[in-house]
C-alpha cells in the first residue's frame, strides 16, 4: 500500500495542505489547475461575487461536466459523495 504524501495547493485565493497518492499528485494539480482558471474566468464574467460564490458556480460547472450523455457512463454515487462531502467542508472553511 502507497504512502500518503502531503502537497499544498491553491483554491481560489486560499492554501489548503493535504494528503494525496504520490501517483495521484500530478492529476490533482492538474484538475486544480482547471478549477481556478475557471474562478478566474467566472471572477471576470461576473464582478462584485465574493470568493464563496465563485467557488459554489465552479463546483457546478466542474459536477455537471460529467453529467452522461448518450455513450457517457452516470457519474458514479462515491463520487456524488465525495462532490457533496467536499461542498459542505469548502462551506465550513468559507
Amino acid at each position: 500500500m502507497q504512502e500518503l504524501i502531503p502537497i499544498n495547493v491553491l483554491l481560489g485565493d486560499r492554501t489548503y495542505r493535504i494528503r494525496v497518492l504520490p501517483s495521484d499528485e500530478e492529476e490533482v494539480r492538474k484538475i486544480l489547475k482547471i478549477i481556478n482558471d475557471k474562478i478566474l474566468e467566472f471572477k471576470t464574467r461576473f464582478s462584485g461575487k465574493d470568493m464563496q460564490d465563485y467557488i459554489a458556480m465552479v463546483l457546478l460547472w466542474y459536477s455537471t461536466q460529467s453529467i452522461p450523455g448518450p455513450n457517457q457512463p452516470a457519474i458514479s454515487q462515491d463520487m456524488l459523495e465525495a462532490l457533496n462531502k467536499m461542498e459542505i467542508q469548502l462551506d465550513k472553511v468559507l
